[in-house]
């Protein structure tokens, strides 16, 4: 039974090798970036003093990203509101940035524009949670 259905499937994936290309180069691309946010997201959440676990649920994850920026938790509510929630990732990821003794354009290019690669260079480089200053309560 499976056998008839793969065979039934080949012919359009044969008849296609451009579709079997982008569509799983384009999905194995964005399995990458997963990766990559989740190793390097568990390392800065640990070196924070954060659960490193956290980065795998979804919502929790940015509640603890908006603790260790030092943001209020309610911000998490302006995540959900359009293009207000890109406004408040930048200043979270340049806060973020700032908790761990980088500039503000490490923030915004490595930790928010080039989804993530930041985080990898937190983690595991040789940098220290240095608080997040006053900013506000969680």
């Amino acid at each position: 039974m499976i056998s008839m259905l793969a065979l039934s499937l080949l012919p359009d994936r044969v008849s296609n090798p451009l579709g079997i290309l982008f569509s799983s180069g384009m999905g194995l691309f964005g399995l990458l970036i997963v990766v990559i946010i989740v190793i390097g997201g568990w390392k800065v959440f640990e070196k924070a003093g954060q659960p490193g676990w956290a980065i795998l649920i979804p919502i929790y994850n940015a509640y603890i990203l908006l603790k260790i920026a030092g943001r209020p938790g309610w911000w998490l509510l302006l995540y959900f509101i359009p293009l207000v929630n890109v406004v408040i990732a930048i200043i979270v990821a340049i806060d973020v940035a700032k908790a761990f003794g980088q500039s503000a354009l490490f923030g915004f290019f490595l930790l928010f524009l080039f989804l993530g690669i930041g985080y990898l260079i937190l983690g595991f480089g040789n940098y220290r949670y240095q608080g997040s200053g006053n900013r506000g309560g969680a």
